[in-house]
Parts: C-alpha cells; structure tokens; sequence
C-alpha cells in the first residue's frame, strides 16, 4: 500500500489541496482516489487563481462565458462552479462509501465578507444552492463574526468547513459554534447526521511568522524553539476536541445523529528549507483527522514519508513550549490575529487577480 493509504488504515483522511481544470480532465483526481485513497479536495481563491493562471483548459469556457456578457465576478465563480462540481461527481462514491464522513470538496464564501455575519450565512446559502450536490462543505473563516455565521450556518442544516484558524482559543470557540449549530438543529427537527464540518488549522504559517520573530532575538534558546509553535497548537487542538465530543452534552447530540467536527490540518507544505519537507504530515498522523496536502507535499510523502501514530506525543511539551515562547516576548493570540488578517487579504487578492486573469484571456482570445 502507499503512505497515503497507511493513513487512512490509522483512521487520518487524506485530502489534496489543490483543483485544477487539468487534474479533473486529465483523470489525475481520479487515479489519486483509487491508488492512493485520496478522499476529498480543498481549494480557495489562491488555488483557482494559481489554476487559471498556469492552464489553458479554461479558455473555451471563459470564450463562452463572456460571450454572455457575464461580469468578471461572475466568470471566475462559473469557473470555480464547474472545477467544484466535477469533482465532488468524482467523489461522490466517496462519500456514499463513508456514509458523509469523506469524499468532500470544499468551496470558499466571499472573502470580502469575512466580517460580516450576516452577509456570510446568505452566501453560504447561495453556494450550496448553486451547486446542489450532498458532499460540497462551503468555508467560513474563522473570525469573530464567522463564529456567528457557524453557528447560524449548521443550524440551518449547511455542511462547513472553518477555515483559517491559528490558535487553540480560536479554535475552542469554532468548536463550541458548532455544537450550539447542532442543537439549535436539533430543536428544528433537522437530521443531524447529514450535517458535517472540519475545523482547518493553519500549521506552516504559524511557524514561518512565529521563527521570524524568535529570529530578531538572536538568541540560542529563541533559536531552539523555532518551528514548534505549529504543532504544539495542533496536538492541543486535538486534545481540546476530545474534551469537547465527550460527556453527556455530547452524548445527547450524537443521541440525535451528530457527527464530530473533525480537524483538518491545512498548510502543510514546509516553508523553511531547514526543516524535513514532509514534517507537517508526519508529525501530526492520529484518528479522526483530515491532512490535506499539496501537490509537491504528497509527492514527498509518497516517495519517503514515514507513517506513525504521533499526533498524542508529547502533549507536556507543547504545553511548556507555549509559555516558551510567551516568556520569550511571542504573543500568540496577537500573532494568530494578525496571520488571520492577513489570510483574508490574500483570498481577497487572489480573488480580484484571478477576476484581473479572466478578462485578460478573453481580450486574448478575442484578438
């Protein structure tokens, strides 16, 4: 069997974050789903513009769809539409076969609307209207209003995927949305078993904003402690989440159908050369979660990628690693605020740059 599948025989689904024109007609999606037990794709903006930017395959659908006089807007969400559909078609046996606990793809709310509650849970409603298929999870980042959009979001019976999440705290709290979506379903009468969600931590970027800081130290002990903040939050996320689908306020939703909101961790491609390319799969391997990868990662992982339980090691030390840096003059809590600031934007910037994309290959086209 391949590493991947190893995974998944540990209960850790494997996702590839990544989705192109190419992969889907290429057959490439397919043969990772068979081969290599691949069960889901996650995407947003930064990918449909990598996409289109690197690949022709969108230029008779670009043809086509100015020839209608769409707007721009409208172009690029058509082409997310058809990539988005195609392959949750692909995956659909997927998620037939786990019963809906895998076989998803993911689509992205408007980032403009990040801080706007309200605005956020209608194009959470539109998305999943615009493609009606059951394994489609539609992403909310996790700010402060997107909690609100969470909760409003599961109670009205949307599958979602939290995004953008950088701390432990935060993370507590996009949990604790959840479960108050659920029972607010469950007081409509919904089926909360066709209800899911992931919660997405954001891991390489932690480390790569926190070691730029223990690097202005220029000390031995800030040197020792750098590229550890991302995993430490991740295995204490994980220790929070079985505190929180345990005991009987859990017990009663599950009573009803309730699925546990599973991690997923997200930007697990390295970005220090330093630091082992496949360290972020390796060191985060346990039941009940979701690594998703991108393309250079799973080739990696796949050529010299090492399977193992490692998810609960080491707890103690994460722990002791977080007051580390505390004592050190990091602050978390500021540092996730600002990494979700900043992930916001660039959606926002891969989003009008792949609007930018649009135009400029129909104008080609048209000469």
């Amino acid at each position: 069997m391949s590493a991947t599948r190893d995974l998944s025989q540990l209960g850790q689904s494997v996702w590839i974050d990544w989705l192109s024109r190419d992969l889907l007609q290429s057959g490439d999606l397919r043969r990772l789903i068979s081969r290599h037990g691949v069960s889901g794709v996650t995407t947003n903006p930064t990918i449909l513009e990598r996409s289109i930017s690197s690949a022709g395959g969108y230029d008779d659908q670009v043809e086509a769809l100015t020839e209608f006089g769409l707007t721009p807007r409208a172009v690029v969400e058509e082409l997310a539409a058809t990539d988005i559909t195609n392959a949750a078609i692909e995956l659909l046996p997927v998620w037939q076969r786990t019963g809906g606990r895998d076989g998803y793809v993911s689509w992205e709310v408007d980032p403009t609307l990040a801080w706007d509650a309200r605005h956020t849970v209608s194009d959470v409603r539109r998305l999943a209207r615009r493609i009606y298929m059951p394994n489609v999870l539609i992403k909310i980042p996790a700010t402060e209003p997107g909690l609100l959009a969470i909760e409003e979001s599961i109670a009205s019976g949307y599958s979602i995927n939290v995004t953008l999440i950088f701390s432990v705290e935060r993370y507590a709290a996009v949990a604790e949305s959840y479960l108050r979506g659920l029972r607010r379903a469950a007081d409509a009468g919904l089926d909360l078993s066709t209800i899911h969600s992931v919660a997405s931590i954001f891991v390489s970027r932690l480390d790569t904003s926190a070691d730029a800081l223990l690097d202005a130290q220029r000390s031995s002990l800030a040197r020792a402690r750098r590229g550890r903040l991302a995993i430490a939050t991740a295995k204490l996320a994980y220790r929070h989440s079985h505190a929180v689908f345990e005991g009987r306020r859990w017990e009663a939703l599950r009573a009803r159908g309730a699925n546990p909101q599973r991690l997923l961790w997200a930007s697990t491609s390295t970005k220090d050369a330093r630091y082992r390319d496949v360290r972020y799969v390796e060191e985060l391997i346990g039941p009940d979660t979701v690594t998703t990868l991108p393309e250079q990662t799973l080739d990696a992982f796949l050529d010299h990628g090492h399977v193992a339980e490692t998810l609960q090691q080491d707890l103690e030390h994460a722990m002791i690693l977080l007051a580390d840096l505390e004592a050190l003059g990091v602050n978390v809590p500021r540092l996730a605020e600002r990494l979700e600031e900043e992930g916001i934007a660039d959606f926002r910037r891969a989003r009008d740059a792949a609007m930018r994309l649009a135009v400029r290959r129909e104008r080609a086209l048209a000469a």
